[in-house]
């Protein structure tokens, strides 16, 4: 059975999603940055091995300890759902990683993308998955949906819209690459 680890900073709402999904793939552990992210309590509650890493003022060493809990899971997927830091090249060349994205990319990357569509006058957003390399959101995209831009809109409820359509999308995604990883990885 395939392993997958996931990697997230706050709510845990598109975690959830992962452990609620029937897929063929064991979920090893829920790493976070942040000691008091609810994620971890969702885990705790589906009976996932949890463990943080608060962000040390040594990036590299930051980097070396992520990486080498990551590799001690030997996950076959990471994914990055909701996980607020950018990956060093060092973690994203050794691991294949993928993170869910509140935007069409490559519009909109970053922190901030749900504002930055509104501030835009987008029209339509939406949600993106797609493979992590050291960039900002800069990875091959793997699967997109759109989100109509509501007249009255605020960040909040397009964001919550767009939250929606990414539990989906993600957990779809993953049921997709689980039988190719095997390709992927070799």
């Amino acid at each position: 059975m395939k392993r997958i680890v996931i990697l997230a900073s706050g709510s845990g709402t598109l975690a959830q999603a992962i452990f609620d999904a029937q897929l063929d793939a064991d979920i090893v552990a829920v790493i976070s940055d942040q000691r008091d992210a609810a994620v971890l309590d969702r885990a705790h509650k589906a009976r996932i091995e949890t463990f943080t890493i608060p962000m040390l003022p040594d990036r590299t060493e930051w980097d070396r300890e992520l990486e080498t809990l990551i590799a001690a899971l030997k996950p076959d997927l990471v994914v990055s759902a909701g996980f607020m830091r950018i990956l060093s090249e060092r973690i994203t060349s050794k691991f294949k990683i993928i993170n869910s994205h509140p935007a069409l990319l490559p519009l909109f990357p970053g922190a901030h993308a749900v504002r930055d569509a509104l501030a835009a006058g987008a029209t339509e957003t939406g949600a993106t998955i797609h493979w992590v390399d050291a960039g900002v959101d800069t990875g091959k995209v793997i699967a997109q949906e759109r989100v109509e831009i509501l007249p009255g809109d605020t960040e909040e409820s397009l964001h919550e819209r767009i939250k929606i359509v990414e539990r989906g999308l993600i957990v779809a995604t993953i049921a997709e690459l689980l039988p190719t990883l095997e390709k992927i990885n070799g």
